[in-house]
């Protein structure tokens, strides 16, 4: 709602703590297809010398003499790059533009600087929270996988793992639940923030319980077709992306026709394909395209990008059908258009913010230990 001054808080106060995104500073640690991923990795470790540098396309944070720890969680070598060998890590899935997830080898000697307050507090209970301030589309992400998305900051919905101490300012909790008469969870609060968020990142807040449960409902399936971590999404029959044409081995360009509702991958079709789906922009920039482009962009010739696969495999189509889908409920959610009745005064008055320091802090999490460079245990 532009132009809108009724004191709604900050996101940034809701939710205190937040990260960085991890800033990679190389493009081939990253792959839509893990098996390539494990494929530069081996073209890595059999160079030597100069040959391995120019493959490892060093950087000011990292290079081959770097000397890292372990990411938490892992347990990956911590030797030089410059003498390691061995096999790859098992490559982990990850976020890395907005609706595509795609896959890291998780080496934190690979990754210029990897945000490991974040990698300490992901499991299977966490939300991550990513603001998208680069207009166009939602305004929030939210996912189940380690965000990789830049530029925007990374609000995780717990400080600890388990599901435990929610990033939410202490005391809001319970004041929202006070004022709507009503036990609330930390997923509810964060479910209302996803659908009524606005552009500034300011959050209105109401205490009328019927259109905090119509919030709720709504931000709540939103955040299931973001994580997609539940049952898969389904369009009813008749709406259902199938595919029509056979795609071919090597698709070069991507259309679609709009009186169809038809999507072009060369003689390959896919339909029906609602225009929602094709207009989704996040960013700016048409989803689909985004996602087709990092499937078929080249890399140059004689570097780790430049090993793809050789034929577009049978999971991107799948991916494919269900990015559609998920596009295509997601355009037909409401936005909740709210004033806030608990304004930032409000709770300023009630005691709950301003927020205090320690929130803004990652909490201590370190409950075993880490191995440091070199082999050594990381101290803490």
């Amino acid at each position: 709602m532009p132009g809108v001054t009724d004191d709604a808080p900050l996101l940034a106060d809701l939710m205190p703590w937040s990260v960085a995104p991890p800033r990679l500073g190389r493009g081939w640690p990253t792959a839509p297809d893990p098996s390539c991923l494990k494929a530069r990795w081996d073209a890595l470790m059999k160079a030597e010398g100069a040959d391995r540098e120019a493959l490892f396309e060093p950087t000011r944070s990292r290079t081959l003499h770097s000397a890292v720890g372990q990411l938490p969680g892992r347990s990956t070598g911590t030797e030089k790059l410059l003498r390691a060998q061995g096999p790859c890590p098992e490559p982990i899935r990850v976020l890395l533009s907005p609706f595509d997830e795609q896959w890291l080898i998780p080496d934190h000697r690979l990754i210029d600087a990897a945000r490991p307050e974040l990698w300490r507090v992901a499991d299977e209970r966490q939300v991550f929270v990513v603001e998208n301030p680069e207009g166009g589309g939602p305004h929030l992400l939210a996912t189940s996988l380690l965000p990789l998305l830049r530029p925007g900051r990374v609000r995780p919905l717990y400080r600890r793992p388990g599901g435990s101490e929610p990033n939410l300012t202490p005391g809001l909790l319970d004041h929202l639940a006070a004022r709507l008469g009503q036990a609330l969870a930390p997923v509810d609060v964060l479910a209302w923030i996803l659908t009524a968020v606005r552009a500034d990142l300011t959050v209105p807040l109401t205490t009328d319980p019927d259109l905090w449960a119509h919030g709720v409902e709504t931000g709540r399936r939103m955040l299931w077709l973001l994580r997609r971590d539940g049952d898969r999404p389904k369009l009813p029959g008749g709406r259902r992306p199938y595919v029509r044409a056979p795609l071919p081995a090597r698709p070069r360009t991507l259309h679609y026709d709009r009186d169809e509702e038809t999507l072009h991958l060369d003689e390959g079709r896919i339909s029906p394909v609602p225009s929602q789906a094709w207009d989704f922009e996040a960013g700016g920039i048409r989803v689909l395209e985004q996602w087709f482009t990092a499937r078929t962009a080249e890399g140059e010739p004689g570097t780790l990008l430049a090993i793809r696969p050789a034929t577009w495999p049978q999971a991107w189509t799948s991916e494919l059908l269900e990015l559609i889908t998920v596009l295509t409920l997601l355009a037909e959610l409401p936005q909740i258009q709210a004033e806030s009745t608990l304004t930032a005064t409000d709770l300023c008055a009630a005691g709950v913010l301003p927020v205090p320091a320690s929130a803004r802090r990652p909490a201590s999490v370190l409950d075993a230990q880490e191995e440091g460079p070199e082999g050594q245990l990381a101290l803490l």
